[in-house]
């Protein structure tokens, strides 16, 4: 296996992504404002995360896959973003506690390794939620990668993984990293561009 000298572990939803995924979705059941709210009260860390992604899922869970998915497919990223995780795609990763088959099209967009939440499923339909991904143990079994990890991310769920990681760059790409994130980074960054200057640096 080889070892990197420094490995990439990006949030996916307001970091890669310029729109947070969830609301968008939730547009399919005319619940945009309803999910924007929720999702800003769990990027805040005013609710926490599992028991409100938990009840985020069962909002959506209504939306066939297939349908979900082309939604996602259409999700706009940040470029620059894109453009250094594809030439870097062997020292980079995508951390989200979304689940694994609602992202699929972005990953297989960026086609680098992914850490999500699992879904059980049953042909089209969601069924449940069978794991919400830890981001910090994530970090952590990509350390026997690498000789460093660098964490990129924006919102209170994201601590645990730069907590874990060597290196933390929050990035407000599409609005302000929080304060508790901020607090344990290395590094502040608004624009895409800048961001991937500074990870190429580091």
């Amino acid at each position: 296996m080889k070892i990197h000298d420094t490995i990439f572990a990006f949030d996916l939803d307001g970091t890669v992504t310029k729109q947070e995924i969830l609301p968008v979705l939730a547009k399919e059941l005319n619940l945009y404002d309803e999910m924007s709210l929720l999702t800003k009260l769990t990027l805040d860390g005013s609710i926490d995360f599992k028991q409100s992604f938990r009840l985020r899922v069962e909002i959506l869970k209504s939306i066939p896959i297939s349908r979900i998915q082309e939604i996602v497919a259409d999700i706009q990223l940040d470029s620059n973003i894109e453009a250094f995780i594809k030439q870097n795609r062997q020292r980079c990763v995508i951390v989200t506690g979304n689940l694994d088959v609602w992202i699929a099209p972005i990953i297989k967009r960026l086609e680098c390794v992914s850490f999500s939440s699992i879904a059980n499923v049953d042909g089209d339909r969601l069924l449940s939620i069978q794991e919400i991904l830890l981001k910090n143990k994530a970090i952590f079994e990509t350390r026997n990668q690498a000789k460093k990890v660098v964490a990129i991310g924006e919102s209170y769920n994201d601590i645990s993984m730069f907590t874990e990681a060597d290196l933390g760059v929050a990035f407000g790409g599409i609005h302000d990293p929080v304060d508790e994130l901020i607090q344990v980074s290395n590094y502040v960054v608004y624009d895409g561009g800048a961001l991937c200057n500074l990870l190429e640096t580091l």
